[in-house]
């Protein structure tokens, strides 16, 4: 520039005198702009304006600015692996932390040193996997890498970048919620799998409820690797109907997303919209108030209609009786509907004496209810304290038949007296 006789500045002292990155395009965007206040300035950035943040806040601020393009990095690192795709992404090195699941074929550029690559290193190993081919590019020149090599090239300057091109389906050891939808359309293919093929809606009904039990039954161990197994096998399910409803029209997998996250908005109207919330009991109100709204639900009986018939029974029998209480019909507490148990198990016993089956159900049912509203207004979840009583049962049951078996004995041949003496025994030893 010296030789052309132009006036030229580096803005180095920028750099030096910025604290992040961020405050550094800030600050030599308003370097640029200050200068233009005096006349022409021609800013000068490596690559493309496009992938320069500083180049792109000069052009959204300043006036009468002309842009005079360069060869993007991005487009010369995929030059140089001789990845060529109209489809691809490009990434700074530095953005992408706060970057999404990017497409592919990727060039990631400004791998400018080892601390650098070791970020950009560990993002596209979580996202891609650590053995996935990639190419290193420097200078102008591309090798074939495995992504965990990254951080281990020994020299890094401002002409790094590393490219990922596409990865084939089968190939692949990470996955996306996408990828999972390819995997069960081509099950459902003409040539895929017989058995995924002729699924409904209905057929695989049952699956979602044995799944859902199932992640809950892994929560209950503690064991993160029963979690994550089951957290996928309930994932599966719900693309697998929104798949099915696809093939009919009905809706499509994005609809599934949209409206889930359309909800999620609407109802925590404390956190996206105008509403307070300053604790728990706050955040729960306001979620039912925008539920209520969302469903159309103006009357008692809407919302209380709105619980599920294919919940468990106690679990439906406590909702349903949560859901009327907001209406005031409800006992005063729990003493007050214990006194409703002992009149259901009177009529219970009635209905035995009397042998009819139907009767005895009905009544049989009533104790049942009544018996989940005293445990609701106790306190309990009635769900999760049958479930613990129904373990218990069988933890001393099982400790029992192994009292009784220690003895050289067998459960079925004793007498009621002496088998609630080893049961005893059972509950003392494990409780």
């Amino acid at each position: 520039m010296r030789a052309l006789g132009v006036p030229f500045e580096t803005l180095d002292g920028v750099y030096a005198r910025s604290r992040n990155f961020d405050t550094l395009n800030k600050n030599l965007a308003a370097a640029v702009l200050e200068a233009a206040k005096g006349g022409r300035v021609v800013y000068c950035v490596d690559g493309s304006v496009a992938e320069d943040v500083s180049a792109q806040i000069v052009l959204q601020k300043g006036r009468d600015v002309r842009v005079h393009t360069g060869v993007s990095k991005a487009d010369a690192a995929f030059a140089a692996a001789k990845v060529f795709s109209r489809d691809r992404a490009a990434l700074s090195a530095y953005a992408i932390a706060e970057s999404g699941r990017p497409l592919l074929p990727l060039a990631v550029y400004d791998v400018d040193c080892d601390l650098v690559a070791g970020d950009v290193k560990l993002r596209l190993c979580e996202l891609f996997g650590d053995e996935t081919e990639a190419f290193f590019v420097r200078g102008g020149a591309a090798k074939k890498i495995r992504l965990f090599e990254l951080d281990r090239q020994g020299e890094y300057d401002a002409s790094c970048a590393v490219v990922v091109g596409e990865i084939p389906l089968l190939r692949r050891t990470r996955f996306t919620y996408d990828d999972l939808l390819s995997v069960l359309r081509l099950l459902r293919a003409p040539d895929g799998c017989p058995w995924d093929r002729v699924q409904t809606h209905e057929s695989i009904r049952s699956n979602m409820i044995e799944e859902a039990y199932e992640l809950v039954d892994a929560v209950d161990s503690k064991d993160d690797a029963k979690i994550l197994e089951e957290t996928g096998d309930v994932l599966m399910q719900g693309a697998f109907h929104s798949v099915l409803a696809q093939e009919r029209g009905a809706f499509t997998p994005d609809d599934v997303t949209s409206a889930v996250c359309q909800k999620l908005i609407f109802r925590h109207s404390h956190i996206f919209g105008k509403d307070k919330a300053e604790d728990e009991a706050g955040a729960l109100s306001v979620w039912d108030r925008n539920k209520a709204e969302e469903k159309g639900q103006k009357t008692p009986s809407d919302t209380v209609r709105d619980v599920p018939s294919a919940f468990p029974a106690v679990l439906r029998a406590q909702k349903v009786a949560k859901r009327a209480a907001k209406f005031g019909y409800d006992f005063q507490d729990a003493a007050e509907a214990a006194e409703k148990v002992k009149e259901e198990l009177g009529e219970l016993l009635e209905a035995l004496a009397e042998g009819d089956k139907a009767h005895i159900a009905e009544e049989a049912g009533d104790l049942l209810f009544a018996a989940v509203n005293v445990g609701r207004l106790a306190g309990a979840d009635c769900e999760e304290s049958l479930q613990e009583s129904t373990r218990k049962f069988v933890r001393r049951f099982c400790e029992t038949d192994a009292l009784v078996r220690a003895d050289g004995r067998q459960m079925q041949d004793l007498p009621a007296a002496q088998l609630w003496k080893y049961y005893e025994e059972a509950k003392k030893r494990h409780g």
